[in-house]
């Protein structure tokens, strides 16, 4: 605390430096003005001594003479004392300007004058309307000099020709749009409004109006180097709105066409449910031939994945360079997309990148997405976490908004290398069509089981069966008649959200989900705490959405925990509490919620009730931008593979690869590894699935991880690197667990490729691969026999180095030679033809 003497003290100091800083700027500004007005007095003298000599010049007669002296004379000593009075108004005027600033700070504006020209659009200057002048119906004057300005307000001459010749003339212009500026600390600002009665003062709260900067040491408007002041109002209407627009042209018929063309195709592939490609490629066909810049688009991402259209590279590769020429984002992805892979052209990842860059500032979300797996992966660039973190976020924001309360359709991620494998044990993800066809007779038969389960495939989707909602809404009634709480419940969704088979009803739903819940069943529990959440058909309850979201969440639904951190989150009906939340945020998580994700990343991005975690909120984002409607073409790309369309297949696989999907990278790589197309030249095959591999293995792939160990081992696509390739096997042991890497470790350890030979660390890797896997055990029996075979040679040799000379005099090699084997097949062949021989003779 300050003593009453120093806080008087202090007071004084504050108000002799207030004193000193104003004295300061007034002797600051009137050195200006001073300047100013020598400069002035100059050029009225250097003005005077040209016309005294242009005067000397004319025809010397009495009157002339006398007209042309009393003239100039008059005309000197009328601006002298114009000039004069100036500079006092100015002295005097800048005097009052200062203290009224220093006094009302307030009240100064931004010093730039600005027209806003929002709602409100009104010329926006500083408070000082004495320091404004109108100029009435004076379209356009140049701000100059005070001489000038003088000059402008003098009354005419009464010999009017010989004004012309001596004095200079005014400097008007024609009308222009902008009225230019006064220069720097000038202290007067004086605008031209047009036909505008009043300057109004600025209007308080724009965003064009920033407060004044405090301790300036100068309170002019800073004008220098700022865009010319345009008077608006001929373009404002009587409430001050700007009503001046740009003219939108006028669409020719053939625009009109194309137009509705695309819409109509748009209309048939935007479909929720039962989507006509055919139908919408045809529009989109007639409306590319009529030049419509997005059904090219569509055309020409046809033309290159094989998409309901005859594959031809070069022609998309036409029709992506006119499209980035001009200036179409997905024009530029596609471009992007070839020099990446390098298919049609020479691969550039230069260009690749450029490409990207451009399409993702036009908004794609795809290329949003490549450059969020480039950053990441420092494909091409340098790794930068923050940077894939705000592209991924960008698009999983998109991917999010779109989420309904279902969750959306179930995208199935299949692996070509596994789906071959569970085949021939009959464990394939996809169902089956004879075991299909038997749930639909189970179900015909009235077992409610199967009703459900055919109701929840077809409303979902999933499994290789397609969304169908009056099929699921059939199954939802047969066994909601035997009251199956599971159908009440997933009746309420259907209620709730609406669909092509039922018409959006809360009061249906709210039936639907009381009956469920009371039956205790979590799906019908968490559509009524979202009812009541919300308000829907009901008043709006967080108590009672809470205890049902908890009911729900306490018997592992999903939907339930996701929701009971949404409130734990946000703080509605309970106390604001982020462990709970990121609690069952990760519980819904693990039950693969796409919302579940989307609020985990946005917390471990934010530090929001855990540690910032850049790594973690990159791979949960991405985890969600890869749920987004292009996810779709993954299924469709299994099924043109199944159906033998390889070639789309595979183009397909390979751009949901450059996506930076895992799976697309495994598939890819496994196709090329199976030497089941012939889109590449047989030089660069295995190149091109070592690349892959490598980048499904750095995103965590067990499969992947041991084909680089396998590829580096066998030398294909590569030089054989036993050590890189036992370092790979090394890496999916210890992280992933494999035991094909643990088999193949001890193999490398019993042999001495790559690793030290030890017969006992071979034994030790043969174990842990029969306990990690059931499937190793014959396999790893098989090895240790063969381990213990010629390991107990070993030491039977050293054991026995006292018989070794008999047992090499024995040796065949030593008594018959190198040809023993020869001569010991023809002593059997004898051998056998005289057994023969005898025998016939009996």
């Amino acid at each position: 605390m300050y003593s009453r003497t120093e806080k008087y003290s202090s007071q004084n100091f504050v108000k002799w430096k207030t004193v000193l800083i104003l004295s300061s700027l007034f002797y600051l500004c009137f050195v200006v003005h001073m300047t100013e007005a020598n400069e002035g007095t100059q050029e009225v003298k250097k003005q005077s001594k040209d016309k005294t000599a242009q005067e000397q010049n004319l025809p010397k007669n009495d009157i002339g003479d006398s007209r042309v002296k009393k003239t100039v004379t008059e005309e000197s000593s009328r601006q002298d004392s114009k000039l004069d009075m100036d500079k006092s108004n100015e002295k005097h005027q800048s005097q009052i300007t200062i203290s009224q600033n220093f006094d009302n700070k307030a009240k100064v504006p931004d010093p730039k004058i600005e027209v806003n020209t929002g709602k409100n659009d009104k010329l926006q200057a500083p408070e000082r309307e004495s320091t404004i002048t109108e100029t009435k119906h004076t379209p356009h004057i140049k701000m100059g000099s005070p001489s000038s300005q003088d000059s402008a307000s003098q009354p005419n001459n009464p010999n009017d020709k010989l004004n012309e010749k001596v004095e200079p003339p005014v400097q008007i212009t024609p009308p222009e749009p902008q009225v230019q500026p006064p220069v720097e600390n000038k202290p007067q600002v004086q605008l031209p409004v047009e036909n505008k009665p009043q300057v109004q003062p600025p209007v308080e709260n724009k965003p064009q109006v920033q407060p004044p900067v405090q301790d300036s040491p100068s309170v002019q408007p800073q004008v220098e180097d700022s865009p010319s002041v345009q008077s608006s109002s001929d373009n404002l209407s009587p409430e001050g709105e700007d009503i001046e627009e740009e003219p939108q042209e006028e669409l020719t018929t053939e625009q009109r066409q194309a137009q509705e063309y695309y819409s109509q195709g748009e209309a048939l592939i935007n479909r929720t449910y039962d989507k006509d490609q055919h139908q919408a490629m045809e529009y989109f066909q007639m409306a590319a031939k009529l030049n419509h810049t997005q059904a090219l688009e569509h055309v020409a991402f046809a033309y290159i994945l094989g998409d309901y259209l005859p594959q031809d590279t070069e022609k998309a590769k036409l029709m992506f360079q006119d499209l980035a020429a001009r200036g179409s984002p997905k024009g530029q992805l596609g471009l992007a997309f070839l020099y990446s892979t390098g298919i049609g052209v020479n691969s550039s990842q230069a260009k690749s990148l450029v490409y990207f860059t451009f399409a993702s500032l036009g908004g794609d979300p795809l290329a949003q997405m490549s450059l969020g797996y480039r950053y990441w992966s420092g494909i091409g660039v340098e790794r930068k976490c923050e940077t894939a973190l705000t592209y991924y976020r960008k698009v999983a924001t998109t991917v999010a908004d779109a989420v309904t309360m279902s969750g959306g359709p179930i995208v199935q991620r299949i692996r070509l290398q596994e789906e071959a494998e569970n085949q021939v044990t009959g464990q394939s993800m996809m169902m089956d069509d004879d075991l299909l066809q038997y749930y639909h007779f189970l179900a015909d038969k009235g077992d409610v089981q199967a009703q459900v389960v055919l109701g929840q495939l077809y409303f979902q989707g999933g499994r290789g069966v397609g969304i169908n909602h009056e099929r699921a809404l059939h199954y939802f009634l047969m066994a909601a008649e035997s009251g199956n709480a599971n159908a009440f419940a997933f009746l309420g969704k259907m209620y709730s959200e609406g669909s092509p088979a039922v018409k959006q009803s809360n009061e249906t739903a709210f039936s639907y989900f009381k009956k469920a819940a009371d039956k205790g069943n979590p799906v019908g529990q968490t559509g009524l705490g979202m009812l009541y959440m919300y308000g829907k058909g009901v008043d709006k309850d967080y108590t009672k959405a809470i205890k049902y979201f908890s009911l729900a969440a306490d018997q592992g639904w999903v939907d339930g925990q996701l929701q009971l951190a949404l409130m734990y989150y946000g703080g509605r009906g309970t106390r604001r509490d982020y462990k709970l939340a990121v609690k069952y945020f990760n519980l819904a998580s693990q039950g693969g919620h796409v919302l579940a994700f989307y609020n985990l990343a946005q917390m471990h991005a934010t530090g929001t009730g855990v540690l910032r975690n850049c790594h973690t909120a990159v791979e949960l984002f991405k985890n969600v931008a890869e749920r987004g409607r292009w996810a779709e073409m993954m299924p469709e790309a299994y099924n043109m593979y199944k159906e033998g369309h390889l070639d789309q297949a595979l183009m397909k696989y390979v751009f949901l690869a450059e996506l930076g999907y895992e799976v697309a990278q495994s598939n890819v790589a496994y196709m090329l590894d199976q030497g089941e197309v012939g889109m590449f030249e047989n030089t660069e095959v295995l190149e091109r699935a070592l690349l892959q591999w490598s980048r499904a293995a750095s995103q965590g792939s067990t499969v992947a991880r041991v084909k680089m160990g396998d590829y580096h081992y066998y030398g294909y696509g590569t030089k054989i690197d036993y050590e890189t390739a036992a370092s790979h096997y090394r890496l999916a042991s210890e992280q992933q667990h494999s035991a094909q890497a643990m088999f193949n470790l001890g193999y490398m350890h019993e042999q001495g490729l790559g690793l030290k030979q030890d017969v006992h660390l071979a034994k030790r890797f043969y174990d842990m691969a029969a306990e990690t896997s059931v499937d190793a055990h014959v396999p790893v029996t098989l090895a240790l026999i063969k381990l213990g075979l010629f390991y107990g040679l070993e030491v039977f040799s050293k054991e026995m180095e006292d018989y070794q000379r008999l047992f090499t005099r024995l040796d065949p090699r030593f008594l018959l030679g190198p040809d023993w084997d020869i001569y010991l097949m023809t002593f059997l062949a004898l051998l056998l033809g005289f057994l023969v021989l005898l025998r016939r003779v009996r």
